[in-house]
C-alpha cells in the first residue's frame, strides 16, 4: 500500500518525478504530491488521482531539480485530503519526508514533541517523523535520521530530504519494502522495481533496519547503530515495456491474456528427464522427505492456491496438508517442531501477515520454502528455500497471471513431494505430462474471450452470485466470487456444492444466480444434482465445464466450456475464464479493474 519515489541526479524535470510515481499508481492511493530541491524548496500534493497532481504543477514539472521525493498515499491516519497527503514537513519547512507503513506510537511522539514546541499541521502519524528528525537535526542528515528511526515502533519506509543537503536522499526501511538502484548519473529508489528500470536493472534491496544514504553517483547502507552494512546487487531480467500496458485497455487484461506466458515461465528449467526437478531443493530434499505433514500459510489468492496444493497432494499421497490463512496463523499457538515444513505464497514476498507468520515458525524451528515472484523481497530474504513463480511483473491489482504461475510451482511442488516420498506413479507421469503441455491449451481458452464477454454483458447487472463447486472446483469457486468482488463490487460468495441445502440454497432466486464450477472430474454427476437444485428455485446458472459433454446443455444454455486434462489440472486451465467473466464485467460496468477500490496490491501493514 502507498508508494515512495526518490530521485538524486542531474538534469532531472519534475515530469521525470511525476511519471516514476505513476508507475506505482497500481499499488491504491487516495492523495499524491512531491517534494523537490532545485531554485527552491517546494512541496506540492493533492487529494485524488496523479492526474490532479500533475495538473496542478502545469509549467513547473519542466522544472529542473536536484534532489526529490514523492508518495502516493493510501489512508491509515486521518482522512484523504490536501493537509493529509504526503510530502510531510517540519516546523521549519526544511525538511520532508514520505512514509509507507504505520508508526504504531506516534501518539506518544507527537505529545512529546508538542512539549517541545513542534507545531503540527496534519493528522497523520507521519508527521512526527519529520519533527523527529528536525528535533535531532545538527547538520549530518544521516545522524538526525538514525536517531530518529529508534524511536520509532511499527512499520515503515521513510526517505527524508533537507533543504540544505542538496545531494543526499537517506532512507530507511523496517517492514515495508524499498528498492534503489545507480544509472546514468541517477540515483532513484522506489517501493517496488517497476520506477527504476527506466535508469537502471542493477537494484538493492533494502532490509529490514537498514538506513539508505542514496546520492546521484552511489549509496552506503547502516544499520541503525551507524554500522556500515554490505548488500547484494541484483540484476532484474525486467525491461520498462513489461510493465506497460501493451495495447491493452487495462493492465488486467493485459495480463490474463500473459497467462499461458506465465505458465511457460514458471515451469522452464524445472522438468528434467521426465521428472519434476527444482535446482532450490538440491540440498534441502531430505525437508520434504518422510513428512507427515506441510504447513502452508497465505492470503487471499494465494490462499487458495494453497487449498488446490492441499487437494493434490492429500489426493495423491498420505501426507496431511494444512493450509490457513497468514492473518489467523500469526496470533495461534502454532504445533510446530523443529524440522516441520511451512510453505509461504506470497506474490509481493512483502505480505506483512505472511511475513509474520513466517518468523513464527521459525522460533519454533520451521524450515520456510517460499513461493514468491520478486526476488530480494523479504520473504524471499528469510526462507530457507525461494522457488521463483517467474510470472514477471502484474501491475493489476488483482492477481491473475501471478495465481496461475503460482498453481505452476505448487503442482511441481507435489509432483516433487511425490517423488522424494515414493510415491511416483503412471499418474504421475500423466499429471506431468499434461502440465507441460497446459500452455497450449490455456491460448485455447483464452480464444473464448468474445463467448465470455457476452456472458459477462448479459449478467452485469446482477447485484449477487453464488460461485459453486466440489473437490478442486471449490477452489476455483472461491477465486472465481473473490475476483467478482475485487473488481466489480458485486457482492459474490462461493460454497461447496454439498452445503447448498445446509444453509445457502435459502438465497437462490431469479435475481440470484449461480456460477457452477463442474468439469468432468469424479464428482461431476454430484455437482451436477447441487446445479439442477439451483436451477429448480428459479436461479439463473452458469456452467464452467468440460469441451464435449452434451448433458450440460440440460441445465443452461450459458456454458464456457475448457479442454479436458486430468482433474487435478482443472484448476489451472479454468483461471482464465474466471478472471475473464470478472474483467468484463467490471470494464462493462465502467469501473477500472487494475485500480480497485480501498484494495492495494501489497498488503505491507495489518
Amino acid at each position: 500500500m502507498c508508494g515512495i519515489v526518490g530521485m538524486v541526479g542531474e538534469n532531472l524535470k519534475l515530469e521525470d518525478l511525476v511519471t516514476s510515481l505513476q508507475k506505482l499508481e497500481y499499488r491504491g492511493y487516495d492523495s499524491a504530491g512531491i517534494a523537490y530541491l532545485g531554485d527552491s524548496f517546494g512541496v506540492y500534493k493533492k487529494k485524488g488521482r496523479i492526474d490532479v497532481l500533475k495538473n496542478g504543477l502545469k509549467q513547473k514539472l519542466n522544472d529542473r531539480f536536484f534532489v526529490g521525493i514523492a508518495h502516493t498515499r493510501w489512508a491509515t491516519h486521518g482522512e484523504p485530503n490536501d493537509m493529509n497527503a504526503h510530502p510531510h514537513m517540519d516546523c521549519k519547512e526544511e525538511i520532508a519526508v514520505v512514509h509507507n507503513g504505520i508508526i504504531e506510537n506516534y501518539r506518544e511522539i507527537r505529545e512529546f514533541l508538542e512539549q517541545r514546541g513542534h507545531v503540527f499541521s496534519s493528522e497523520t502519524d507521519t508527521e512526527v517523523i519529520a519533527h523527529l528528525v528536525e528535533e535531532e537535526f545538527e547538520g549530518d542528515l544521516l545522524d538526525a535520521v538514525l536517531k530518529a528511526v529508534k524511536k520509532l515502533k511499527g512499520a515503515y519506509a521513510i526517505a527524508v530530504v533537507h533543504k540544505n543537503v542538496p545531494d543526499t536522499i537517506v532512507a530507511a526501511r523496517k517492514g515495508s519494502p524499498l528498492v534503489a538502484g545507480i544509472g546514468s548519473g541517477v540515483g532513484i529508489l522506489a517501493s517496488d522495481v517497476t520506477p527504476l528500470l527506466r535508469f537502471t536493472k542493477d537494484v538493492v534491496f533494502l532490509e529490514d533496519g537498514d538506513v539508505m544514504v542514496l546520492r546521484k553517483d552511489g549509496f552506503e547502507v547502516y544499520n541503525t547503530d551507524g554500522v556500515k552494512q554490505q548488500r547484494r546487487v541484483y540484476h532484474v531480467d525486467w525491461d520498462e515495456k513489461a510493465a506497460e500496458k501493451g495495447g491493452y485497455k487495462h493492465f488486467m487484461y493485459k495480463e490474463i491474456m500473459e497467462d499461458p506466458q506465465a505458465l511457460v515461465n514458471a515451469l522452464v528449467g524445472r522438468v528434467k528427464n521426465d521428472r519434476p526437478f527444482f535446482e532450490e531443493l538440491e540440498y534441502y530434499e531430505e525437508l520434504l522427505k518422510d513428512a507427515g505433514r506441510i504447513r502452508v500459510v497465505s492470503c487471499g489468492t494465494s490462499y487458495y492456491a494453497g487449498l488446490v496444493f492441499k487437494y493434490f497432494l492429500e489426493n495423491h499421497t498420505d501426507i496431511d496438508v494444512e493450509v490457513e490463512v497468514s492473518s489467523e496463523f500469526r496470533y495461534k499457538r502454532p504445533h510446530i517442531k523443529e524440522g516441520d515444513v511451512l510453505i509461504a505464497i506470497s506474490q509481493s514476498g512483502e505480505t506483512a501477515d505472511t511475513l509474520e507468520s513466517v518468523r513464527l515458525a521459525k522460533k519454533h524451528g520451521a524450515k520456510i520454502v517460499s513461493i514468491v515472484n520478486v526476488v530480494g523481497s523479504t520473504l524471499d530474504r528469510e526462507s530457507d528455500v525461494t522457488l521463483f513463480m517467474n510470472a514477471g511483473p502484474e501491475i493489476g491489482v488483482a492477481a491473475t497471471k501471478t495465481y496461475v504461475a503460482e498453481l505452476a510451482v505448487l503442482y511441481l511442488l507435489g509432483l516433487k513431494v511425490m517423488e522424494i516420498n515414493g510415491y511416483w506413479d503412471r499418474e504421475a507421469e500423466e499429471i506431468l505430462d499434461k502440465l507441460v503441455r497446459m500452455p497450449e491449451l490455456l491460448e485455447n481458452v483464452l480464444r473464448k474471450d468474445p463467448q465470455i464477454r457476452e456472458l459477462s454483458e448479459k449478467y452485469k447487472d446482477y447485484r449477487n452470485f453464488m460461485y459453486i463447486g466440489r473437490g478442486y472446483g471449490y477452489p476455483t469457486a472461491l477465486e472465481g466470487a473473490l475476483k467478482l468482488k475485487e473488481i466489480t463490487y458485486i457482492h459474490a460468495t462461493a460454497y461447496q456444492a454439498g452445503e447448498l441445502k445446509h444453509g445457502p440454497i435459502a438465497l437462490l432466486d431469479v435475481d440470484f444466480p449461480v456460477f457452477a464450477v463442474m468439469p468432468d472430474d469424479s464428482l461431476f454427476f454430484k455437482t451436477k444434482s447441487n446445479v439442477i437444485e439451483s436451477k429448480s428455485r428459479n436461479a439463473p446458472v452458469i456452467v464452467l465445464g468440460t469441451e464435449g459433454n452434451r448433458s450440460l446443455e440440460e441445465i443452461t444454455g450459458d456454458i464456457i466450456h475448457v479442454p479436458p486434462t486430468h482433474e487435478s489440472l482443472y484448476p489451472l486451465m479454468m483461471a482464465p475464464v474466471i478472471q475473464l467473466f470478472a474483467y468484463h464485467i467490471a470494464d462493462l460496468k465502467g469501473l477500472d479493474p487494475d485500480k480497485p477500490r480501498n484494495l492495494a496490491k501489497s498488503v505491507t501493514v495489518e
